[in-house]
This record gives structure tokens, C-alpha cells and sequence, in this order.
């Protein structure tokens, strides 16, 4: 009885440690995936590369993992992100180009500090719902959605933005809702300070037809 006993407690001590070995396996391939891709992840990517739900929710609720957005991962011990909000949707909305006030912000050719993430969408693109960050969404159609738009590496993830001189004519194209006081600060920062030339302006001026809006303002800087 007693060596049966024995027997048992053994067996079940056994299958605990094998049980504890493999889930130790197992999360550390997850690790290993998320750094093999910069550290961040969505949810689809995530099972995508075999790794179960179970795995990845316990990695979070353990500390190991901390969610950024919904269905976007990064490893807790990672270095600080130094644009969480830009690499955020560019992760949640692939299909979006960062715009007018957060593009300025990102070329630091602003004074205004962006409460929301300003990002341009093709025309009749659904309005995407994040619970973080706050968006303000704009629908572009044409050249002034698909010319001047940069892919740049932030955080290691490419997040696409619009260049200076694109983002300067769009400020002047939403002058209304964003403040004249705005896209004339940007202008003024693109040329003066950022190296944007002028003839840069007026071509994405022609592209969306704001050529006589911009002129008398660039002719007032020479």
C-alpha cells in the first residue's frame, strides 16, 4: 500500500513538473516571437505565428506582456516607446497616414500639442474605433491621399506619415477647422527652418488645387 502510494505521489508529481516545463517552453517561444518582431504584436499576428490566446493572456496578466491597444501587444521589458500613440494605429488602422497637426508634431514643425491622432483615410473608409488613443479622422481622396506620403520607422514598426511640404498644403486646405494661425506657423517652420523648399509647396498646392491660397503667403516670405 505505502509503495503504491509512493508510487502515486510520484507520478503526480512528475506529470506536475513535465506540466510546468512545458508551459515554460512554451511561453518562452512566445517571447522569443515577439522579440524576433520588434517586440510588439497584434492578437491576429500573435496566433498567426501558433502561439494560443491562453498563452498570450497569461504572458499578460504575469507582467511579461503589456497591451497597448486593444489586440496590440509589446514586451513589458522593452524600452520605452518613444511614439506609443503614432505606433498604436499604425498597428490598429495599417490603412491610415498620419496628417496635419500629428505630422506636424512628428516633423516638429508646430507649436500645437495634438490631443487626438490626426490621420487621413481614403474616402468612404469606416471610421475606426479605438479606446486608445482618441482619433480625428479625415477622408482624403485622390492625390492628396496617395502623393507625399513617407514610411518611416518608429519604435520599429513603419508607421506612414505625410512629408513636411504635403502636410503644410493640407493645414491650408483645413485652415477652417484647424486655425489660418496654424498652417501660416507651419509654413513658416517648413521653409525657414525645416529646409522645405518653396517649389515643394506649390506642387502639392497644384495636386489639390490650393495654388492661389498658398501663393500670396509663400511671396510674403521672400
Amino acid at each position: 500500500m505505502e509503495g503504491g502510494l509512493d508510487k502515486t505521489l510520484y507520478s503526480g508529481s512528475h506529470l506536475l513538473y513535465l506540466l510546468s516545463t512545458m508551459r515554460a517552453d512554451t511561453h518562452q517561444r512566445a517571447i522569443e516571437a515577439f522579440r524576433r518582431h520588434g517586440g510588439i504584436l497584434r492578437t491576429k499576428d500573435v496566433l498567426a505565428l501558433g502561439i494560443h490566446p491562453r498563452t498570450l493572456y497569461r504572458l499578460r496578466d504575469d507582467g511579461v506582456l503589456e497591451q497597448l491597444s486593444r489586440g496590440v501587444y509589446r514586451l513589458a521589458a522593452m524600452p520605452e516607446l518613444a511614439h506609443p500613440d503614432l505606433v498604436t494605429v499604425a498597428l490598429r488602422v495599417p490603412r491610415a497616414v498620419v496628417c496635419l497637426v500629428s505630422a506636424l508634431a512628428y516633423h516638429e514643425a508646430t507649436s500645437e500639442i495634438p490631443h487626438e491622432v490626426h490621420i487621413a483615410l481614403p474616402r468612404g473608409t469606416s471610421v475606426p474605433r479605438l479606446a486608445h488613443p482618441p482619433l480625428r479622422v479625415y477622408h482624403f481622396s485622390g492625390a492628396a491621399m496617395t502623393e507625399g506620403v513617407e514610411e518611416v520607422q518608429l519604435d520599429g514598426v513603419p508607421v506612414r506619415v505625410f512629408g513636411l511640404a504635403k502636410t503644410v498644403v493640407d493645414c491650408f486646405r483645413f485652415r477652417n477647422k484647424l486655425g489660418l494661425d496654424v498652417a501660416l506657423e507651419a509654413l513658416s517652420e517648413a521653409i525657414r527652418h525645416k529646409g522645405v523648399q518653396p517649389a515643394e509647396v506649390l506642387h502639392y498646392a497644384r495636386l489639390c488645387r490650393i495654388e492661389k491660397v498658398i501663393l500670396p503667403y509663400l511671396e510674403a516670405m521672400r
